[in-house]
């Protein structure tokens, strides 16, 4: 089995790649500091603070999943191995062909994982809260910004993360204008920092009688969910309150009372709101958390940079601006202005498949 021969020198090399992998995540340095964890969470008076009992245990949790990653690595490359050394004893073209997609595998999860190494940004850890804004195009962007909540929604699903849709206003005949999702996972937000951008699809229109292609913009911006907010004094008459009729599919709830929050801080201008709580206490309790998680994220950054330089250059939600482009005619291609990164897969990428492009913004933040 000649292929099963060159997959198995292919593979190789990923030996030491493994053991390096190991040292990056430091897993000595985590196993202890998990023996550490588990005495203090042990201890009789370990739930007098709650706060920090549940920070302690969130920790741990952390920890053992660094370690269950890197124990899962080390068995899918042993088993591969086992698994091409069977095959090529036995020249069974089914256990070549298992080989060969347990391979592929292997190389994708150490690939991800080598990616979350990468993730060493204050925040990184953290939850993310995504908006998504319709831009140029009228209902297509409308149509094309629902694409792409879709598109985060499935990938959060890919990765085990839970979703939770805060806010929506739809579209005037189909799509989403905007969107607020709120993304819970570990590293959701040092991976989703990816995405804040302008994203351009050109297709051929649906809504279009003609045929015609069309070009549509969508602006997607994320910030992290900070939890330890305590250090955020938020003076009430900088506020302005607003409450109105949630709007898209919720449940009894919706255009029957005013429950949906929206709240303005008045010094700073951002604005948050809140649809999908079932109460309008809920709702502005969710803004409130939010309102603080951006504070106290802007308050971060402006020690090192103005608030505009860290949010990037502000620009128009049209041509020329584009961090990534859809294009699904004449041609399938998705391609990322800023690493090159691009796929003919079109149709994976909008079911939640942009690992790659994760991994490669990641790699070109550290190059």
């Amino acid at each position: 089995m000649i292929e099963l021969e060159q997959l198995s020198l292919s593979l190789a090399g990923y030996k030491d790649k493994i053991d390096e992998m190991g040292r990056s995540l430091d897993v000595t340095h985590v196993q202890e500091q998990i023996t550490e964890l588990e005495t203090i969470s042990a201890t009789p008076d370990f739930w007098q603070n709650s706060k920090y009992a549940q920070s302690v245990l969130q920790e741990l949790k952390d920890y053992k999943e660094i370690i269950s990653k890197y124990k899962k690595l080390c068995n899918m490359y042993e088993d591969v191995l086992v698994l091409i050394d069977m095959g090529i004893e036995e020249h069974d073209a089914d256990m070549c062909a298992e080989a060969i997609s347990d391979a592929n595998s292997f190389i994708e999860f150490y690939d991800n994982l080598r990616t979350s190494t990468l993730l060493d940004g204050e925040y990184d850890k953290n939850d993310a809260i995504i908006s998504l804004h319709a831009g140029a195009g009228g209902t297509e962007a409308c149509d094309w910004n629902n694409m792409l909540l879709r598109m985060y929604t499935r990938w959060a699903e890919k990765h085990g993360f839970k979703s939770k849709l805060l806010d929506i206003l739809d579209g005037e005949e189909a799509g989403v204008k905007s969107a607020t999702l709120e993304i819970s996972g570990q590293n959701a937000y040092g991976y989703l920092k990816s995405e804040k951008g302008i994203h351009r699809l050109v297709r051929i229109s649906p809504f279009d009688s003609g045929g015609r292609r069309h070009t549509s913009f969508a602006s997607l911006d994320v910030m992290p969910k900070i939890d330890d907010t305590a250090e955020i004094t938020i003076n009430p008459e900088d506020l302005q309150i607003d409450t109105y009729r949630s709007s898209g599919a919720g449940g009894q709830h919706v255009n029957t009372t005013d429950s949906a929050v929206r709240i303005t801080h008045k010094p700073s201008g951002i604005v948050v709101q809140c649809q999908n709580e079932r109460s309008q206490i809920q709702n502005r309790e969710t803004c409130m958390k939010m309102l603080a998680s951006k504070l106290l994220y802007k308050q971060h950054q402006e020690q090192l940079l103005k608030i505009d330089e860290i949010r990037g250059e502000k620009k128009d939600i049209a041509w020329g601006s584009q961090i990534r482009s859809y294009v699904f005619h004449p041609y399938n291609m998705v391609k990322d202005h800023r690493t090159n990164q691009e796929t003919g897969n079109t149709g994976a990428v909008m079911d939640g498949d942009i690992d790659a492009f994760v991994n490669a913004y990641l790699a070109w933040l550290k190059s």
